[in-house]
């Protein structure tokens, strides 16, 4: 489904009926990637609602530059245009740092919070170093230069060997990202804040879900937010990688399901 919002066409899937369940996907891969969640959520009675983020997937990039700010506010955009006063809301890495942006600028809007292969604090120099490197290199007319350094990091090991058509699969969904929409992306991620602070102050009931094989965000991240969040539970995933909600898709959805 698409609809026109913030001036930009922003695509979306909906599954199920109930009460709503956001999941923001990660960076640089699309609402494709909860394909098994939106399945399990809907056959458990919850409203799963599943967005590209603007630049990625079906979704327009529109010409503003790229911030969690920006992401964060058409994510507002759809709920409001659904109808959707009040959600449980999910964050995969880059959906991570978009989801504490939502949870820092509207509070009120979210009942409960799912913190998945994410972490906040920001990028470090050299972070934003590698973010730029990136960008200079879609922009030079090479975007497979995005696909070529997320593919390593994205699967455990054992993942690779067993399932070569998802680890293709995926690396399809990024390698059909716009070239405006990687630089999105990168830019959102590269600029964003320090969330640190936020999580203390966090009074909603909160999953942390992290993967012991993550290349991309150190398990370590996972268990430093679930010590740093008042009450949080802590699931952490073994023989799975950063892409652990299709790794370990049972598991992964017994523990969403079991938390909601």
């Amino acid at each position: 489904m698409q609809t026109e919002l913030n001036g930009i066409k922003l695509a979306y899937d909906e599954a199920g009926e109930g009460p709503a369940v956001l999941l923001i996907h990660g960076f640089p891969l699309c609402r494709q990637m909860w394909r098994p969640q939106a399945k399990a959520l809907a056959a458990a009675g919850f409203r799963a609602v599943t967005p590209d983020l603007r630049g990625f997937g079906e979704s327009e990039s529109g010409t503003q530059v790229g911030s969690t700010d920006l992401l964060a506010d058409d994510l507002i955009a759809l709920l409001d245009y659904l109808g959707i006063e009040k959600a449980v809301v999910g964050g995969m890495s880059m959906g991570g740092y978009v989801m504490l942006n939502l949870l820092a600028r509207y509070p009120q809007r979210f009942s409960a919070a799912c913190f998945i292969v994410t972490r906040a604090d920001a990028d470090d120099e050299t972070a934003r170093g590698k973010r730029n490197h990136l960008i200079a290199e879609i922009k030079a007319g090479r975007p497979e230069a995005v696909s070529n350094a997320f593919t390593p990091l994205l699967f455990a090991d054992g993942t690779v060997a067993a399932h070569p058509e998802l680890v293709e699969e995926v690396r399809g969904w990024m390698a059909a990202t716009s070239a405006s929409g990687l630089v999105l992306g990168l830019e959102s991620i590269r600029d964003r804040g320090d969330s640190s602070s936020l999580l203390p102050q966090l009074s909603i009931p909160v999953l942390v879900i992290g993967a012991r094989e993550d290349k991309a965000i150190p398990p370590e991240k996972s268990t430093d937010l679930a010590e740093r969040i008042p009450g949080a539970q802590l699931c952490m995933l073994s023989a799975a990688g950063h892409m652990a909600n299709i790794e370990q898709s049972e598991a992964f959805n017994a523990a969403l399901l079991d938390f909601l």
